[in-house]
């Protein structure tokens, strides 16, 4: 087994390297939804000053419905970006490429769709608890973060 672990700086630039690919992505995914949604909320803001308070809470509604359908486009971009990417014969998002790195099982394999899938997801529980579960990457011996605990999967240098 390759034990040359990738160490928590290399992942943490992969990770702001793909941030802006899937940035630019994601961007030219919602900006329909907002452009459509904008229109819309313009006419309503004209009105502003003679709306009751029926129409400025149906506003805001909907300004949290597109909040929460650019959440989960975001996700589902994310997810499938990294999935696919990281079961692919590269097995690495464009990002670690980059830096030289890729993503196996614990054994040095490539991961198959669906532990690449479930590393994906596992992402959210080691974001969700203030960012430890990334951090964890700079201090565990196989310099493994959360969510690679989690699918069994290991970030090596190629």
């Amino acid at each position: 087994m390759n034990a040359n672990y990738a160490g928590f700086w290399l992942r943490f630039v992969a990770v702001i390297i793909d941030g802006i690919i899937l940035g630019a992505v994601q961007f030219v995914a919602i900006m329909p939804i907002l452009g459509i949604m904008g229109i819309e909320m313009a006419n309503g803001f004209q009105d502003l000053d003679s709306m009751d308070q029926t129409q400025a809470i149906s506003m805001l509604g909907q300004i949290m419905a597109v909040a929460g359908v650019s959440q989960i486009v975001f996700l589902i971009i994310q997810t499938l970006y990294y999935t696919l990417m990281e079961s692919s014969n590269y097995q690495a998002s464009i990002g670690k490429m980059v830096l030289g790195l890729k993503v196996t099982d614990i054994d040095g394999n490539k991961l198959d769709f669906t532990k690449a899938l479930v590393r994906s997801l596992s992402k959210i529980i080691s974001s969700m608890i203030l960012l430890i579960g990334y951090l964890m990457a700079a201090f565990t011996e196989k310099k493994q973060a959360l969510h690679d605990m989690i699918a069994g999967t290991l970030v090596v240098r190629k």
